[in-house]
């Protein structure tokens, strides 16, 4: 009952942020005046599809691992100008339309997330994220160094931090001779800075775990300004540790075995599920906001690919060469869902194993 369960919800929170997204990119383009042919949920296999009185084919499709918004005249000109006229072509649009068009879905995710985040602060609280230390444990790394409760962590190896997000990420870096630099300020305002290589343990996987011994509590705050400022410093500390994610994983940092793809996603969401109403939702404001940079980034295939050759054409004046940006979306297309069933292997192994 409990996989049935948890299937359900998974399936539901993908819908939910596919959907949030996917209507950004539709409700602007309607309101821009683009014809628009079909809404769809999920990619693959047509499932369910309803004409609207619009004439817009809504649509739900068998793989829950993306939608799509299909426009008239999305780059160039096509088969649609015997049919469709020329002005409600999308890249007739003027530019401004375009991109508030391809941004929109991104910008959607971002506003769902800090909705969710105010709600869930509302609700239960909104919680200090400064990384101060409440406890050391005996015997661990920390305490034997000399920090101690009531310290505030500034910075890991030489880069600041003023939130628990980042620091837990700068810790899971790896740092040569596994030794990093914890820089902390005392309760009387001096500062200093600690050498601490963490103890490694395995579990029966192989998977390796660092302890610092460290924990954390934080205080929390009740109100309605209290919660609105929680939303927008952990949606900000949320954009940072993503953004350091992705430039780790570039550098080595981070190893590509760390990302999750939709098998990993089933994982977390059936684990989470068990920690209560506050965790689901906090987790779908952190997938909402991944999704949101995910699709932002200027790689072709995807909105920020777009986004980056309409900056392109308002620079050079002139469009991108249709079977140029045709080919590099098309490869780019291809390393992405190569890099997908990388990731969902790894996961499934994980899971079996």
């Amino acid at each position: 009952m409990g996989t049935i369960i948890n299937i359900i919800l998974f399936i539901i929170i993908l819908g939910i942020l596919i959907f949030v997204h996917e209507f950004g990119h539709f409700i602007t383009a309607k309101k821009s005046g683009v014809h628009i042919h079909e809404f769809s949920i999920g990619m693959g296999p047509l499932i369910k599809c309803i004409k609207g009185k619009d004439g817009i084919d809504y649509c739900i499709r068998a793989l829950p691992i993306g939608g799509f918004v299909q426009m008239a005249g999305e780059v160039y000109e096509d088969d649609d100008t015997n049919t469709v006229a020329k002005e409600k072509f999308l890249c007739n649009r003027p530019w401004y339309q375009r991109l508030i068009i391809l941004c929109a879905g991104v910008f959607n995710n971002f506003l769902l997330a800090i909705i969710i985040l105010f709600a869930i602060a509302l609700i239960w609280g909104a919680p200090s994220l400064k990384p101060v230390i409440h406890n050391v444990t005996e015997g661990k790394p920390v305490a034997e160094a000399g920090i101690v409760a009531g310290d505030t962590i500034t910075a890991v190896n030489g880069k600041k931090v003023s939130t628990w997000d980042k620091t837990q990420l700068l810790l899971l870096v790896k740092s040569k001779d596994n030794i990093y630099e914890i820089e902390v300020k005392h309760e009387d305002g001096n500062t200093e800075s600690y050498k601490i290589q963490p103890e490694i343990t395995k579990d029966e996987k192989g998977n390796e775990t660092k302890i610092f011994g460290i924990e954390i509590k934080s205080e929390i705050e009740k109100g309605f300004v209290p919660a609105f400022k929680y939303a927008f410093k952990k949606f900000a500390s949320t954009l940072e540790q993503m953004w350091l994610t992705i430039t780790e994983l570039f550098t080595g940092g981070i190893s590509i075995n760390n990302l999750s793809g939709p098998v990993g996603i089933y994982t977390v969401v059936g684990e989470t599920r068990k920690n209560g109403i506050e965790n689901i939702l906090a987790l779908i404001a952190y997938l909402s906001i991944n999704l949101g940079i995910m699709n932002i980034l200027p790689i072709p295939a995807l909105d920020g690919g777009h986004v980056l050759f309409l900056i392109i054409e308002l620079i050079t004046k002139k469009k991108v060469n249709e079977k140029v940006e045709g080919i590099t979306t098309t490869i780019f297309f291809a390393l992405l869902m190569i890099l997908m069933i990388y990731i969902t292997i790894h996961d499934i192994i994980t899971l079996i194993l």
